[in-house]
């Protein structure tokens, strides 16, 4: 299904909605209303989101409806990262920064003027288009769903479409492919953090490297995970568990009973996890809870699209504008 990774999508940008470091902006500039709508109207059209999913099937509208739904999410997330991306100037701009201390591996030019109206304009955009999906969404009689429906065996795929026309990072593909081919030690778990600012094409990379012939050729399995805001190591155990085997099933909270689960299903595979829109504050999360589950099973490359730069163990691309 071209749209099974919609759901995340919009929770990781309505999670997005509530950063701290794009409140700052938004109520210094006047326009915190727009952001506190575009929050609302994007939860509420994430509980019907299951529902359209299911009736996207038979129904061409509703399939055509969730492909406007993805444009428009990641408008949204692109206006977002941009509002981050000044906050985050700002920030360096006062002291010493780890945004300073990224060496970039590509070659950097993102403009630093933040124009206060053109990003005002943007939201008001982006929130108007969003209020139209929704008043579509109204006309469907989709229902709200607070338990996933049992869904058939299926590739877990990522959202970027196989025809999308991506230019200015073909290079950077071959790059991060490059990498994770070339993995020599089978039983070590390898992780590669793309990082840099917001709005730099970190997930857009990800999302063709993802979908490289030879990348789905040399992983056993493969398995995206959007984070946002909610790295929590329960949920996020959870969320592999059932991207691993395709299809929602009912996990207890325990971590233990999770990691015998996680054994099951990844036990001698080889495996490509990528966890989208990771912040750097939760790269210590990472090294406590979730990487030594990972590490005690048989293989795994693990790309992380960060949003900024962090200090750490990991092994380390900057991304900066093509």
């Amino acid at each position: 299904m071209a749209e099974l990774l919609l759901l995340p999508v919009v929770r990781g940008v309505a999670g997005k909605t509530a950063d701290a470091l794009v409140q700052t902006i938004t109520r210094m500039h006047g326009i915190d209303g727009d952001r506190r709508k575009l929050e609302h109207q994007l939860l509420a059209i994430q509980s019907k989101l299951m529902d359209a999913e299911e009736k996207s099937e038979t129904n061409p509208a509703v399939k055509r409806w969730m492909k406007d739904l993805k444009a428009a999410a990641y408008e949204a997330d692109d206006v977002l990262d941009d509002f981050r991306y000044e906050a985050l100037h700002r920030e360096a701009q006062i002291g010493d920064s780890a945004i300073r201390k990224v060496l970039c591996y590509f070659t950097p030019h993102r403009p630093l003027l933040f124009c206060a109206s053109t990003m005002s304009k943007k939201l008001s955009n982006v929130l108007n288009k969003i209020n139209e999906l929704i008043e579509e969404m109204n006309k469907f009689g989709l229902m709200d769903r607070t338990e996933p429906p049992q869904l058939p065996y299926r590739q877990t795929h990522s959202t970027l479409d196989d025809s999308a026309d991506i230019v200015g990072r073909d290079n950077d593909k071959e790059v991060v492919v490059k990498l994770l081919m070339e993995q020599q030690d089978e039983h070590k778990l390898q992780v590669l953090p793309i990082v840099g600012m917001g709005g730099l094409g970190k997930t857009t990379l990800a999302h063709m490297v993802y979908n490289d012939i030879r990348i789905q050729n040399h992983f056993d399995l493969k398995m995206w995970h959007c984070v946002s805001d909610n790295f929590e190591v329960v949920s996020l155990l959870k969320s592999i568990i059932e991207l691993a085997t395709n299809k929602m099933r009912r996990l207890a909270d325990n971590k233990e009973l999770l990691r015998r689960n996680l054994h099951e299903v990844i036990c001698r595979k080889r495996f490509l996890l990528v966890l989208d829109d990771v912040r750097n504050e939760e790269e210590k999360k990472w090294e406590d809870d979730l990487k030594p589950l990972l590490s005690s099973e048989h293989h795994l490359e693990d790309v992380v699209p960060l949003r900024h730069a962090a200090n750490g163990s990991f092994r380390r691309l900057s991304l900066g504008r093509a």
